[in-house]
């Protein structure tokens, strides 16, 4: 069978979004309406605290069990994040949700109440950016109106399902992230309409392996992807990094950001130190709290942009910052296997409308 064959116009429209091997831009930028955040009671005390919108009392939020809790934030930063923008859930033409648990049940449970047509996605801890660029594509192609976008993890349904029970109190060493438990969800919609953040651009980024296989070292297992994809984005775009407010990485970790920062100074002449923050890092304030090399989780990246960043851009703090979300693609069965952790990151560029 031959393949269908393209108008010109087509054609010309498709070329004009392509910049690259997985890096595009928007041709009318769907933007971002609404935010909503839910923290559990230790990112409660975390710098990024008075930018949250709900925070625990305790882990289990009147839930028996942790994996109901994190299915709870979840629910509730989506329909929250729907209610912020002004929108019934008619109003939405789809919901794309991820976490961090096998099958994805903390997304499932939660969107089985909710009247919202659903996709689940899994890419780890990139899973947040890699739901907004699918959002944004949807929007951008005109296949959908408006798509939720929501990410969840809890600390310790996470440990117990990729590590040990907490019960166990294992020690662990310096390199390792404490999972942040925590939700985020925000409401993509069409570039005509109001929002004090649209999405421009987005490179998808590819799978890396160099063989590392702790799982309590994901930041440096990560770096490779990150550099990439931060690498190709500003190859395919001709952007600089004095172009961005802000390289935003979600997490690397402590341990992970500095090794980023050498990486890309020492590999490919590009230096970011000075623009580049960390999600799990931001998480929490190391000289009060024992998080080791920082904080991690899909809820690091949701609820820093979600709750933090949305507000910062929507009061004109920060103009443009370059998200890129890193996924550890191990599970408990392979790293048991003995094999290596994949590594993916997927980038989006957050822009306020209006600036040059």
């Amino acid at each position: 069978m031959s393949a269908p064959v393209q108008t010109p116009e087509a054609q010309q429209t498709s070329a004009s979004r392509r910049l690259g091997r997985g890096t595009f831009r928007y041709m009318l930028p769907p933007k971002i309406v609404a935010g909503f955040a839910v923290v559990g009671p230790m990112e409660g005390k975390g710098p990024m605290a008075g930018y949250m919108d709900t925070t625990l009392e305790d882990t289990y939020y009147g839930e028996k069990c942790w994996e109901r809790t994190e299915s709870k934030m979840l629910k509730e930063a989506v329909q929250q994040a729907i209610a912020r923008a002004g929108l019934s859930e008619q109003d939405v033409d789809m919901a794309l949700t991820t976490d961090l648990l096998n099958q994805c049940v903390s997304s499932s449970f939660a969107m089985r109440s909710l009247q919202v047509p659903h996709v689940g996605i899994f890419c780890a801890c990139a899973g947040f950016t890699g739901g907004l660029i699918l959002a944004a594509s949807l929007v951008d192609s005109g296949f959908a109106r408006t798509v939720a976008v929501g990410a969840s993890s809890h600390h310790d349904a996470a440990e117990r399902q990729y590590r040990f029970p907490t019960e166990l109190g294992v020690q662990r060493p310096p390199t390792a992230q404490w999972t942040v438990t925590g939700a985020g969800a925000m409401v993509v919609t069409g570039g005509d309409a109001t929002g004090p953040v649209q999405i421009t651009h987005a490179t998808v980024g590819q799978v890396c392996d160099m063989g590392l296989k702790d799982p309590y070292d994901m930041g440096s297992a990560m770096v490779p992807a990150a550099a990439e994809t931060l690498v190709r984005h500003l190859q395919d775009t001709g952007r600089r990094v004095e172009d961005y407010d802000w390289i935003l990485t979600g997490d690397l970790g402590r341990v992970g950001s500095r090794i980023l920062i050498d990486w890309l100074k020492e590999r490919y002449g590009i230096d970011i130190d000075g623009r580049h923050s960390d999600c799990g890092a931001m998480m929490y304030d190391p000289s009060e709290q024992d998080v080791h090399a920082g904080g991690s989780g899909l809820g690091a990246s949701a609820c820093v942009v979600s709750g933090y960043l949305f507000k910062a851009m929507g009061r004109g703090l920060v103009n443009r910052v370059l998200l890129i979300g890193t996924g550890s693609l191990h599970s408990p069965t392979t790293h048991l296997q003995g094999e290596s952790i994949p590594v993916v990151a997927h980038a989006v560029c957050l822009e306020r409308p209006g600036i040059q």
